[in-house]
Parts: structure tokens; C-alpha cells; sequence
């Protein structure tokens, strides 16, 4: 098995899911295709040596549908020889992509291989795809699936996290985001333009916010789990008497708009454009744990890379873990025992947003240009998909 190393990581910014969303006049395409452009002009890259495209896109419908991975490096203007392959495991998706990307080099059936994600969620709202799992409550349930805030309300009833624990998880979020943003660290964003202006900056951020303001906030999901989850739920758990709704809009993740590129490859790649790996891809998982918890899968996927590997939460200097709501924030210290220090330092997504299928590599560009600036070696990018499932990846520093 081959070494596999990424070579660049960029992204856009992350901006509103709504029609006064920075990035909301770009159809995905658009937004992909100077995403496409820089990566191959920051690296001297030529893209006929990229043998695939993989993307990671949650809802593959409207113009996010059609293998958007393939159309958008049409679309780019990259060669035809260019494969491409989009792939679904809910809000773990780019995650996954970037894995697939790693495995395909290490095997030898590619020298460079650019992964990453799409979402436009103001173009393609989440749920438009009206796929019958989430529309059919009955049908739903015989296949253990509920929707994401009641699982975070599952997860934050099991582990007693309360409404002060969650609120303080958004706040430090949107705390350490908004210093992130001051001290400009997020070194990965390529300005992308639209027709009105230059989007260069994570829209989402609330540097304004405080406790006082996340406490008046209703609960979000109180409706959801009376119209039937609390019920599959105590099923389950016959030890609760209730389901304690904690998470509101202010403690869940923001929706917004944004798409990543990386690009991976082998030694030889990076040799022959003569750039210096910024990463190296050690171990990826996936794992799967309780369906009704529905957003857990990243402590999951993290335990288990932890173990493959045989290290423990000390040996890692960074984690970025998806705040996949903010019970799962607390259960990962609880369960992991990540040092507060190390968890998400430059904010999460309940701050600096959630694009579902681009997520992954946006914290996987995130996690790199940390490393590099502290000076660390070692990092684990975790995300949540739905049903349980997430996903993991193990880098070390260049």
C-alpha cells in the first residue's frame, strides 16, 4: 500500500442558507468551478492527471442531482477523461469521499484524486428530495430512522446533558469562530465572486452572541417528539421517563452554503509538480452506532479509529468533531475524554455552519491549517451522518 498525502485543501466560505445568502446566486456548479480552477493553478496542476472526482452531496436532487461530481468538472472545463462519483452517507458524505479518494491511492489505481463536497442549501433546501424516509412516519420507523433534533435530544436525555450544558457548547462555538475569523486563520477560503460581490468570509458567525440570549430561545424539537419520536424513543429506552428537549436553533447547526476541494495523492505526485505534502492520510473508518440517536456516529467512527490504530484520545494533538448539536459535542469529551483544549478550537459548525455533503473536507482543511500553525502532528476529523453512521480520519502533519 502506497503513502497518501494531501497536497491542498480549499474551500469557499460558508454563507446564509437563504435567498440574501452571500453565495445563493451560484448554482453549485458555479460555485465548484474556481473552487476547480484554483486548485489546479495553486498546485501547477494539470488535470488530466487527476484520475477522479469524488463528492460528497447530501441532497442529490434539483441541481445537485445528476452526479454533480462528474457534470462539475464538465463544467470546469476539466478533461473528459476525468471520472467522477458522488457519494451519500447523510452529513459524513465528504468524509467519506475523501477516505475513498485515500483507499484508490493507496492501492495504486490513482496518482492524484481530488475529493471534497457540495451543498447549496439555499438552492437545494434539505428534505427537497422528499425521499419517503422522512416523509412517512410509519415507514420511517420501520426502518429506525428519525430526524436529527430528536436525536440530539435523545443523545442529551441519555447522558444528561442539560439545556445550560448544550447552550454552553454553541457559545464557546461561536466564541472561538469569531476569534478564529479576527485572527484570520481560516487560511483555506478561495474568494469566490457572484454577481453582486466577492464572498470571502463565513457568513453564519455570531459574534454577538451571548448566554443570556441562547437561554431565550424555545426548544426546537418538543413538537417533533410529541408528534411520535419521544414515544419510539422510550420504547427503546425504558429506563428514561422523558425526553428532555434541549436544543434550539441557537445550540443546533446552521444551515449555509459552501463547497471543498482536496486534493490527495502518492509520493510521486507531489515530486513531479514539486510541492510539499501539507498531510499525510494515516487510517479512515466508518462505524455505525444506535439509529436513534440518529447524530452520534462521529464519537462512534472516532472510538473506533482510536482503536484500529491503537491510540487514545491523548495521543491526538487536534480533534475537529462535527457539532452534529451540541449533546454530541458533550458526549464526545464524555465518552473520549478530549481535553477541552483540543476539541474544535477554531469553532464548529453550530458557529461557522453546516453544508451538509462539504462538511467533512471543510473540517479536514480546517484541521490541516491548525496543525500547521501550531506546529502539532497529529489530528482526527470526525463527522455524524444519520441513522447512527459517521465517519473518521486520521492525519499527521507534513
Amino acid at each position: 500500500m502506497k503513502d497518501v498525502f494531501i497536497y491542498d485543501a480549499i474551500r469557499s466560505a460558508r454563507t446564509r442558507a437563504k435567498a440574501n445568502g452571500g453565495l445563493h446566486p451560484l448554482t453549485p456548479p458555479e460555485l465548484l468551478k474556481p473552487l476547480y480552477q484554483a486548485l489546479a493553478q495553486r498546485n501547477q496542476l494539470d488535470p488530466v492527471r487527476v484520475s477522479e472526482v469524488i463528492l460528497g452531496c447530501v441532497t442529490q436532487y434539483g441541481e445537485q442531482a445528476g452526479n454533480i461530481a462528474k457534470t462539475s468538472a464538465l463544467f470546469a472545463g476539466w478533461p473528459n477523461s476525468v471520472s467522477g462519483l458522488t457519494v451519500h452517507r447523510f452529513c459524513s458524505s465528504s468524509t467519506d469521499a475523501i477516505a475513498l479518494a485515500g483507499l484508490k491511492v493507496a492501492a495504486g489505481q490513482a496518482e492524484a484524486v481530488v475529493a471534497g463536497g457540495i451543498e447549496m442549501m439555499s438552492r437545494v433546501p434539505m428534505l427537497s428530495d422528499a425521499a419517503r424516509i422522512f416523509t412517512d412516519p410509519a415507514y420511517a420507523l420501520r426502518h429506525q430512522m428519525l430526524l436529527m433534533g430528536s436525536g440530539a435530544d435523545l443523545i442529551a436525555t441519555r447522558i444528561g446533558a442539560s439545556r445550560e450544558d448544550c447552550d454552553a457548547v454553541a457559545l464557546k462555538s461561536q466564541q472561538r469562530a469569531t476569534l478564529a475569523q479576527q485572527e484570520r486563520r481560516f487560511q483555506s477560503i478561495i474568494p469566490i465572486e457572484t454577481p453582486e460581490r466577492v464572498i470571502s468570509k463565513d457568513e453564519c458567525v455570531r459574534a454577538d452572541m451571548t448566554a443570556e440570549r441562547l437561554a431565550r430561545l424555545p426548544a426546537a424539537f418538543a413538537e417533533l417528539g410529541a408528534a411520535g419520536a419521544d414515544q419510539v424513543q422510550l420504547a427503546r429506552f425504558t429506563d428514561l421517563r422523558a425526553i428532555e428537549h434541549v436544543h434550539t436553533m441557537g445550540n443546533s447547526p446552521a444551515m449555509c452554503d459552501a463547497g471543498a476541494l482536496v486534493l490527495l495523492g502518492d509520493t510521486a505526485l507531489g515530486e513531479s509538480l514539486n510541492i510539499p505534502p501539507k498531510a499525510r492520510l494515516v487510517s479512515s473508518t466508518a462505524a455505525s452506532g444506535e439509529p436513534l440517536e440518529v447524530v452520534s456516529g462521529c464519537v462512534t467512527a472516532t472510538e473506533a479509529l482510536l482503536a484500529d490504530q491503537n491510540l487514545r484520545a491523548r495521543d491526538i494533538d487536534l480533534f475537529e468533531i462535527h457539532e452534529a448539536f451540541a449533546a454530541t459535542v458533550v458526549k464526545t469529551r464524555q465518552m473520549l475524554n478530549i481535553d477541552d483544549s483540543c476539541l474544535n478550537v477554531n469553532g464548529g459548525v453550530i458557529a461557522l455552519g453546516h453544508p451538509m455533503g462539504a462538511t467533512g473536507a471543510i473540517m479536514t482543511g480546517t484541521l490541516i491549517d491548525e496543525l500547521h500553525r501550531q506546529q502539532l502532528s497529529t489530528g482526527i476529523v470526525a463527522s455524524s451522518g444519520a441513522a447512527g453512521s459517521g465517519s473518521a480520519l486520521l492525519l499527521e502533519r507534513c
